[in-house]
C-alpha cells in the first residue's frame, strides 16, 4: 500500500527531479507534487511524496531534518486531507 509524505520547508527553487531524486535514494517514489502558488505560480515551499510503506517509513527517518538548499526538511506521514467545510467550521 502507498503512503503519501509530506515535505515541509522545501526551498522555493526546489523542483519535483530533485526532491524524486532525494526520496529515490530509499526506494521508489510513486508521485512527487510541489504546490505552487496558483496567482505568482512560485513554489509555496512544501510538498507531497508518495511511496509504498515500508520504503517510506525509511525516507520519512533519513531524511526528516535533512539540510536541502539551506534549509532544514520537516518530513512526515501526510495527515488526510479535510474537506473545505471541515476546515472553515475548525478555525472557530
Amino acid at each position: 500500500m502507498a503512503k503519501r509524505i509530506y515535505v515541509g520547508n522545501l526551498p522555493y527553487s526546489a523542483n519535483e527531479d530533485e526532491v524524486r531524486a532525494l526520496f529515490e535514494a530509499h526506494g521508489t517514489v510513486n508521485r512527487v507534487d510541489i504546490l505552487v502558488d496558483r496567482e505568482t505560480g512560485r513554489a509555496r515551499g512544501f510538498g507531497f511524496v508518495e511511496m509504498e510503506d515500508a520504503a517510506a517509513d525509511k525516507a520519512i527517518d533519513a531524511l526528516n531534518g535533512q539540510d536541502m538548499g539551506g534549509r532544514a526538511l520537516k518530513i512526515n506521514e501526510a495527515r488526510p486531507r479535510q474537506s473545505r467545510d471541515d476546515r472553515r467550521s475548525s478555525r472557530w
